[in-house]
């Protein structure tokens, strides 16, 4: 019995042609599930200026499950801590959205106090261990068996400033703890109620209020003509656009990365822009990667032993952060030494995380990738959908046959996706039904049109496949960059989510190869793709993709049902919890501009999951990039 899974790669066999080297893959993730009540402002009383929100929660008993190693403990109608090695306890998170600058302040009771002696130890979340190819669950007692309790606090919460349902709000998310593990003394003491008390101030002015612009597009100079036919499209169907080239940008920062998130910050006040569109990927480079359009590395450390960096688009979405009651620039280096996104050990940046902006990244190499964009996005904003549409073609089998569990994860994921896209025919390609056998599947189906299409598995920057029911031995490839070619869905690109270890990680280049000293390190990871496997899907010429959402680093999921709430864990955190989340907002809620949906589900995840107490639930939102439009209407105009 073990749980979170940090990704598994293997070396697969090398296909016959010259670009059909398909290097196996690292794992992908899953994940899951429903967002948390959103409470708008309701408040009980005021006393001046000064506003209260007063709420009390009821908690049922815990239930004790005891083996011959470990307990359980479980509660109704609640969500679980599933952290690698720490102990599984149950929490419950409530939300509470305020309008932008208004100063917050919370107090918390708890309510009458009992105490449970326990028989062994609560059980901690598994942990995934790579053993040469193989990967191994086990179960590890972490650094929180050593405190006196876990958690600290009855209540931990974090304040959120972010774009959000159209509006620029705060938003409190509070994590209330029923139960309190004290690891020395083998016991929970639980609480049957928590009071909240919020005190709030309202800001007396409005802070956002400019509304010239809707979208901001920044790309080199010398595409600035292509990019002009995508302006006068945009501005035929609504979207207020403005054009900024790097040469125009002059704004202060420590590097071109913070210059550009600045001018993003000056473009929110002054125009009130909502989306932005960065233009351009990697141009070469060998000792030192060539951006023609900046890029921002967080140099998170999950212990992987993989990375200790990944690119992250989410750095200029994330404009600003709260602090008592005061927006302020996020420059994602709350502790000054120049290294952003960090996370090591005990050294980490504090980061608000939630989008400000509705970022998405065309990373065009040249010229000529531009005009493909362009004409790409047109097409699709202009054209008449058909049945093809309504068509969303997934793409699944045994992620992690290797644990023994019950469940397929990948198909399990993508069959949740498919629940809240009402009115759309499931395509599904799962190992399980022999519908998946290879790429000649995901061709054929592709290649009749679909409105989605959804991957759950493994992947690399060149290849995505899975794995048969309970067999970890046997690969089953879904597509690797040399099939992109004979997609043939002219006029019928689907919006693409993939989950799948850097599918996305958009700085490959066949450059790596001269890095001679990494050389064996650069073909294993498959770093010498000309472009990364989600670039390649969405530039390719009639056909393809018109957007690909997925990671730029390894992926991340989990298995079993480890909190044994009936509910199997890959849909309910990580990265199967966030792409499902996609389909429900587009589903469920009717937002159909892509970067809202995007934004949205990242958004939901940074409220609703403890993102700055985790390091794979911080790494699952800042690598999910968006390679496409953030503007795009979905099945357009």
């Amino acid at each position: 019995m073990i749980k979170m899974i940090k990704k598994i790669k293997k070396i697969m066999e090398i296909r016959k042609t010259i670009m059909k080297v398909m290097i196996f893959l690292i794992g992908a993730l899953f994940f899951s599930s429903v967002i948390g009540t959103n409470v708008g402002i309701n408040e009980t009383s005021k006393i001046n200026d000064i506003k209260f929100i007063e709420r009390k929660y009821y908690f049922n008993e815990p239930i004790i499950y005891e083996d011959s190693r470990y307990t359980i403990i479980s509660m109704e109608n609640m969500k679980y801590t599933m952290h690698e090695a720490e102990p599984i306890l149950p929490y419950k998170v409530e939300t509470f959205k305020f309008p932008v600058g208004t100063k917050i302040n919370l107090e918390v009771k708890e309510g009458n106090v009992k105490e449970y002696k326990l028989k062994n130890k609560i059980e901690p979340y598994p942990m995934f261990t790579l053993l040469t190819t193989k990967g191994k669950l086990v179960i590890k007692e972490g650094e929180a068996y050593k405190n006196e309790m876990y958690p600290e606090n009855w209540v931990d919460y974090k304040i959120s400033v972010g774009l959000y349902n159209g509006e620029r709000v705060a938003i409190l998310s509070v994590f209330m703890y029923p139960c309190k593990y004290y690891p020395k003394e083998n016991k929970i003491e639980y609480t049957d109620s928590i009071d909240l008390k919020i005190r709030y101030e309202l800001p007396s002015t409005q802070l956002f209020t400019a509304d010239e612009y809707d979208l901001l597009i920044i790309c080199p100079t010398q595409w600035k003509e292509e990019i002009m036919q995508l302006k006068e499209h945009k501005e035929i169907h609504g979207i207020r656009t403005l054009i900024a080239t790097l040469d125009e940008i002059n704004n202060p920062g420590r590097d071109e990365a913070e210059k550009i998130k600045y001018f993003i910050k000056d473009c929110i006040e002054n125009y009130g822009i909502k989306y932005v569109l960065l233009v351009g990927g990697r141009q070469g480079g060998i000792l030192k990667e060539r951006w023609i359009m900046p890029v921002r590395y967080a140099y998170l450390d999950d212990q992987s032993k993989w990375e200790t960096r990944y690119l992250s688009d989410l750095y200029f979405a994330d404009v600003y952060k709260y602090e008592d009651g005061e927006i302020k620039f996020e420059d994602w280096d709350s502790n000054g030494n120049g290294i952003f996104g960090e996370w090591k050990g005990f050294t980490r940046d504090k980061l608000d995380l939630m989008p400000d902006v509705y970022v998405g990244r065309l990373a065009c190499r040249n010229k000529m990738e531009v005009r493909i964009m362009v004409n790409k996005i047109i097409e699709y904003e202009t054209g008449s959908k058909g049945e093809w549409f309504k068509r969303m073609v997934v793409v699944a089998g045994d992620t992690f046959p290797q644990t023994g569990d019950p469940y397929y994860e990948g198909e399990v994921s993508t069959t949740k996706s498919l629940e809240y896209m009402e009115g759309f025919e499931g395509i599904k390609l799962y190992t399980s039904l022999g519908t998946l056998k290879g790429p000649s599947d995901v061709i054929r189906e592709v290649s009749k049109g679909c409105g989605f299409l959804n991957f759950e598995g493994h992947g690399n920057p060149m290849s995505w496949a899975t794995h048969p029911p309970y067999d970890d031995e046997t690969w089953i490839g879904g597509l690797i960059v040399s099939d992109m070619p004979k997609l043939s869905n002219k006029n019928m690109y689907p919006i693409c989510i993939v989950g799948g270890c850097h599918n996305s990680q958009f700085n490959v280049s066949l450059l790596n190869l001269l890095k001679i000293k990494k050389l064996y390190e650069t073909y294993y990871k498959s770093e010498w793709s000309p472009e990364c496997w989600s670039w390649w899907l969405t530039r390719k010429i009639d056909g393809g993709a018109i957007a690909t959402i997925g990671c730029t680093g390894l992926g991340y999921g989990y298995v079993g049902d480890y909190n044994k709430d009936g509910i199997p864990d890959c849909i309910q955190g990580l990265g199967g919890w966030i792409d499902i989340e996609f389909f429900r907002i587009y589903g469920q809620e009717g937002k159909d501009m892509l970067g809202e949906v995007h934004s949205t589900a990242i958004a939901n995840y940074v409220i609703n999951f403890p993102v700055m107490k985790d390091v794979i639930d911080c790494k699952t939102v800042e690598e999910w990039v968006l390679l496409g439009d953030p503007s795009l209407k979905i099945g357009g105009y």
